[in-house]
């Protein structure tokens, strides 16, 4: 093959190649509205660096994780979780942890999902039932039943919970591949929204009486975090 054939056809693949790869970076906020006004204009994904000669070993270290959350709430748990907010190191690493406290016989970190991220939950003490559905059109559900040193992952974006079926306290860590992750707890957005999903809605797509809708939409949705 002719040099400049042989470097023709490289450049090709080349463009190719770039066109493969180019994505759009996922984002790590929920919503981002487009302005053309620069003055007014926030930075996203990420946020701005302080000067490398003011960094300090805070930056990078967070304490409190030993200290229990409280579950004396409606759901018996609660989800301390440390993001970019908290340790500004974590600033660009893609990743983050929560402690996850339940209460004995019952506690629930509910149905929820990480619109940016997956999870690596290990379970430090109590029995813990936790699974996560996929995504249509089968909807399977992959649940076990997790002791102290268990681990379980769940994929990015699905649907999971865990649940305290033990008698005593139950302590979990996770691990999150974002250094915001979100959480979209299903029951909060679904019955708590702001304002109010027309109950037309949701009696359809749950198969619910509409008054049993009002009432759900009337009580408080507790934030596990």
């Amino acid at each position: 093959m002719k040099v400049a054939n042989l470097v023709g056809v490289l450049a090709l693949l080349a463009l190719a190649f770039s066109f493969a790869t180019a994505y759009d970076p996922s984002p790590l906020q929920d919503l981002c509205v487009a302005i053309n006004d620069t003055d007014s204009a926030v930075l996203v994904n990420g946020k701005f660096c302080k000067n490398p000669s003011l960094y300090t070993p805070d930056d990078f270290s967070f304490s409190g994780f030993d200290v229990p959350g409280n579950t004396s709430n409606q759901l018996g748990v609660h989800v301390n979780i440390v993001t970019v907010d908290l340790m500004p190191g974590l600033n660009t690493l893609g990743v983050s942890m929560a402690r996850i406290d339940f209460a004995p016989n019952g506690g629930l970190n509910p149905p929820h999902y990480h619109p940016r991220a997956s999870e690596l939950l290990l379970v430090l003490e109590g029995t813990l039932y936790a699974g996560f559905v996929t995504s249509n059109p089968d909807h399977r559900l992959f649940a076990k039943i997790l002791k102290p040193g268990d681990l379980i992952v769940f994929p990015f974006g699905l649907v999971h919970f865990q649940l305290n079926i033990g008698k005593a306290p139950a302590v979990a860590i996770a691990a999150l591949t974002s250094q915001n992750p979100g959480v979209n707890t299903v029951a909060n957005a679904i019955f708590g929204a702001s304002p109010s999903i027309n109950p037309s809605v949701i009696t359809t797509a749950f198969h619910l009486d509409k008054k049993l809708v009002e009432d759900l939409q009337a009580q408080e949705w507790v934030n596990p975090t």
